[in-house]
């Protein structure tokens, strides 16, 4: 793990003052910062923003609460600053200025830094206790180390999420996202794996990129399927799958395999629900939304008839938000599905019900307000 300095004490006393070193962690893998200054409650919104913009990075001394209001405040300044000179004629630059800017604002905001001691508590004044929510998206602690306050505050919304779980209509019950895990918030993907036609041969499944074990559970557990084995490529996601069909009870009908897409053997059923959107994430939490190049789609697509079962079915569950932000054409996603050597059986759509889809505010509003997610029915062409 890199390592982080800086100097405590006061600024023009040198005997009062002491170079320090703790472990740098960044779940988004930004640098380590290269200058460190102290901060504390008397610093004002403006000037930490100032530094923060010009890469200095500031290791939060001060109240907790304190110190959250200012991230706040540096956020409404990363807001208020003008555009970029030119305009977006298409909607794919106009996704790429959202992200561009997206990723500044996580840049200036995670310059604002904390220190998490040897046993990951934080020692700052009105702060929680955050000892048990680093431990599970950390693991055991393993000596002081510096993080953005905004990452802990993510750990610890995390935490609150595992708590209180996310209902899902089609199983009656709740899951348990981890941090890091894409949290099955939009139900409208679940219900088409819940609803789709399933004929009466197919028994034995798999579900690629399990995520928390929802799709998993709902073959398994709804569509009575006897055998599911779930894959993913995050670890945290396999402790996450494992730890939810557990508490479902399913534990001896669904097996939790990886890191990997394609578990060894073939099944009857191949379902996949891989990000949506051919873009490189920023942080763990983003590796459920965005697939660099289409790599896991594609993976998916490649890797299907050699995993069916004679007569077996794939089922890919994608929206087509790509398609409207022009980052593929319903053309090159046929086209890929033809070179793989399979066939479209079916499709079922469905519109999007997160509060997103209606936000006119959003800068890719037209593109979500157009978004529908599908069920694709595939094949092998062989077997036609």
């Amino acid at each position: 793990m890199p390592t982080i300095s800086w100097t405590e004490g006061h600024r023009t006393d040198r005997s009062d003052r002491t170079d320090r070193t703790a472990d740098w962690h960044s779940e988004s893998e930004s640098p380590t910062p290269e200058r460190v200054v102290v901060a504390d409650d008397r610093m004002t919104a403006d000037t930490a923003y100032r530094l923060a913009r010009k890469g200095t990075a500031l290791l939060w001394r001060g109240d907790f609460h304190n110190g959250r209001q200012l991230l706040t405040a540096m956020s409404r300044r990363v807001e208020r600053e003008p555009a970029r000179p030119g305009t977006t004629t298409t909607p794919a630059e106009s996704f790429r200025t959202h992200r561009r800017a997206r990723g500044h604002r996580a840049r200036v905001l995670g310059k604002l830094l904390v220190t998490l001691e040897a046993d990951h508590s934080l020692a700052l004044r009105r702060a929680p206790d955050v000892r048990r929510a680093c431990a599970e998206a950390y693991g055991p602690p393993s000596g002081v180390r510096v993080v953005a306050l905004s990452e802990l505050l993510g750990i610890i919304g995390a935490r609150q999420w595992r708590d209180k779980g996310v209902e899902v209509p089609a199983l009656g019950s709740r899951v348990h996202p981890h941090y890091g895990v894409f949290s099955p918030v939009r139900g409208e993907y679940v219900d088409l794996v819940a609803r789709a036609p399933l004929s009466a041969g197919p028994r034995t499944a798999f579900d690629l990129g399990t995520g928390t074990g929802v799709l998993a559970a709902v073959l398994a557990g709804r569509r009575g399927l006897d055998r599911v084995v779930a894959t993913d490529i995050s670890p945290r996601a396999l402790v996450c799958a494992d730890e939810n069909v557990r508490a479902l009870g399913l534990a001896e009908k669904i097996e939790i395999v990886g890191p990997c897409l394609y578990p060894q053997g073939r099944a009857d059923l191949v379902v996949c629900n891989p990000p949506w959107i051919p873009a490189r994430p920023t942080s763990p939490v983003e590796m459920g939304v965005y697939d660099p190049d289409g790599s896991m789609l594609h993976g998916f697509l490649d890797g299907l008839a050699s995993h069916l079962e004679p007569g077996g079915e794939g089922w890919l569950v994608l929206s087509d938000l790509a398609e409207h932000l022009g980052l593929r054409t319903r053309d090159e996603l046929l086209s890929r599905i033809g070179s793989a050597g399979l066939r479209v059986v079916d499709r079922a759509d469905t519109k999007p019900r997160h509060p997103r889809a209606s936000d006119t505010t959003d800068p890719l509003h037209a593109a979500r307000a157009a978004e529908v997610t599908s069920l694709w029915r595939l094949s092998p062409v062989q077997d036609a």
